[in-house]
């Protein structure tokens, strides 16, 4: 059972976070709020932030947004720090908001700032709000592309590999395929079977009764043999190597 801190306690605790506030304080002072006292066009001392190329602010730009985060860090941390001082003066400290048990020491030992118990500390669920942004954006081919809906016909997606295949400003090196050697390899999916499955399924035929076997010596056929997934040895004499 968690007991209610004696005065000496919460004495103590008290002197440690003013002495927390006091050095937020200071270190805001110093360094002009992470410097964000001056406006951008003051701090990299130029008549305009517009340069000759934009990256030539991209330094400039994310330091001033790493900046804005600290300082938000340590005004969110002084709201709590207020919080808690103002919570010494009205009796409510070391209880729990949510439950009104006692907090425990060990607790407030680590984190004198807080105001729940563990069971009940909002900031450890996960939010489960998203970006408004996910509402209107789309992945690639996203409102044509029916791959996750079993759907085996043509979408956008097949339509954006026809127009690759006649080229695009990409190079071998920047192919999103392995063991690309030459152009025509570079489009999204550039083996991917068309009209079949497996390839055996593009080159071997019977007739409509299913009884006589026919054999079309595709490119998908030669690749197959290549593989090692066929008997060389079923082919007619020369056949094989004089293609």
């Amino acid at each position: 059972m968690n007991l209610p801190l004696n005065e000496e306690r919460i004495q103590a605790l008290r002197r440690r976070l003013l002495q927390e506030k006091s050095d937020l304080e200071e270190r805001m002072r110093h360094n002009d709020h992470y410097q964000l006292s001056a406006t951008l066009r003051e701090s990299i001392d130029e008549l305009s932030t517009y340069d000759n190329h934009p990256g030539d602010l991209g330094t400039e730009t994310f330091e001033r947004s790493k900046d804005l985060a600290l300082l938000e860090r340590d005004a969110f941390r002084m709201l709590r720090i207020d919080a808690a001082l103002e919570r010494m003066d009205t009796g409510e400290y070391g209880r729990c908001k949510a439950c009104g048990a006692f907090i425990p020491l060990e607790r407030l030992d680590v984190m004198p700032t807080a105001d729940h118990c563990v069971e009940h500390e909002p900031r450890q669920e996960v939010s489960l709000r998203r970006p408004v942004e996910e509402l209107v954006l789309w992945t690639p081919f996203g409102r044509t592309d029916k791959d996750d809906e079993s759907f085996t016909g043509f979408d956008g997606e097949d339509a954006w590999q026809i127009v690759a295949s006649w080229g695009n400003s990409n190079s071998p090196a920047m192919s999103e395929n392995n063991h690309v050697e030459d152009y025509d390899s570079i489009h999204i999916e550039s083996g991917e079977n068309e009209g079949f499955v497996e390839p055996i399924e593009s080159f071997l035929a019977t007739d409509i009764t299913g009884r006589h076997v026919s054999v079309v010596r595709n490119r998908e056929y030669y690749r197959y043999l290549d593989a090692n997934e066929g008997d060389h040895m079923l082919e007619p004499d020369g056949l094989y190597d004089e293609r």
